[in-house]
């Protein structure tokens, strides 16, 4: 009897005594959940240089959004796993994370409502598996942006940007270099067709080819080599100008230039300076293109805040 009075007495006198240490246990345990939306961008990835390119969107989105949590996501396996590796031989305290797990992370922070923007231009099947990610995500009021190219008045919007890179017509013609898709059933190929009768219909020198998918690269550099103007002049619409732009578009053997070259054109591929460095000019490197992706996502958290 005397050791159960004594118990009591003990766990009374810890409890009075220890209680804020309990609580800031349990607070660690349970933090507070977050009133406002978290913000998260989910990019394929790259390994090259133009990572650069990701940078110039965060500073973008930060600027214009300051006081929201801003995560990134990276949804090529291949891409985190390699980098993560070179991270981690270098010994940086640095990594890439997939959508679930920058998703999951947020929600044991106590945030439960996200938005979330995916960096890709044309609505395919990577964007779908953002999609179900999202959708079957349990603990979050999730909202889901637009790929770049989901509506057709962005893609004249885009194009308008884009014009001042276009050769005139009596000097050449411009190629419009995409990444497309090797799936008939992909709905993004409805969106390449598109954009490729638009560009027959108002651009009388612009065209545009994929490296895999339709329209397909070998007629479309046909086409090029046949143009009566003597240069070619590559504009990526890929968010990231990286390997495909570095070596299949614009690599020195095997890839699109050297088709063109050794017909006698003279091609060229748009670029930027950024810090005394050049680099091929992806989409995200256009302020007026991640200006349409903000914009978005303003708009959805105007959304997602008023539940």
């Amino acid at each position: 009897m005397l050791h159960k009075i004594s118990t009591v007495i003990c766990l009374a006198l810890v409890l009075f005594w220890g209680g804020s240490a309990f609580a800031q246990i349990f607070k660690m345990k349970h933090p507070p959940l977050k009133e406002k939306p978290a913000i998260v961008i989910a990019a394929f990835g790259t390994s090259t240089k133009a990572q650069v390119t990701f940078d110039l969107f965060d500073k973008q989105l930060r600027h214009e959004l300051p006081g929201y949590e801003i995560r990134w996501a990276f949804t090529s396996d291949i891409i985190r796993a390699k980098m993560n590796k070179i991270y981690a031989k270098k010994r940086l305290h640095k990594r890439l994370y997939s959508l679930q797990e920058v998703l999951a992370k947020l929600e044991a922070e106590g945030y439960r409502q996200v938005v979330v923007q995916p960096l890709h231009i044309f609505p395919g099947i990577e964007y779908k598996e953002v999609l179900n990610i999202c959708e079957n995500f349990p603990g979050l009021r999730i909202v889901v942006g637009e790929p770049l190219f989901t509506r057709w008045e962005t893609i004249y919007e885009v194009l308008n940007v884009l014009s001042k890179e276009f050769l005139k017509p009596e000097e050449g013609i411009n190629i419009l270099a995409a990444h497309g898709t090797d799936v008939t059933c992909d709905t993004a190929n409805i969106t390449y067709l598109g954009l490729d009768w638009i560009l027959n219909n108002h651009f009388p020198n612009v065209v545009v080819a994929t490296v895999e998918g339709v329209p397909d690269a070998e007629s479309i550099l046909k086409k090029a080599i046949s143009y009566p103007g003597e240069k070619v002049k590559f504009i990526p619409i890929m968010y990231v100008a990286g390997d495909h732009v570095m070596n299949d578009i614009f690599g020195e053997e095997d890839s699109w230039r050297a088709e063109l070259e050794k017909a006698g054109k003279k091609a060229q591929c748009v670029t930027t300076v950024i810090n005394g460095k050049t680099y091929y000019k992806g989409l995200g490197m256009y302020p007026e293109v991640n200006e349409i992706f903000i914009e978005g996502i303003k708009r959805y958290l105007e959304i997602i805040e008023k539940f």
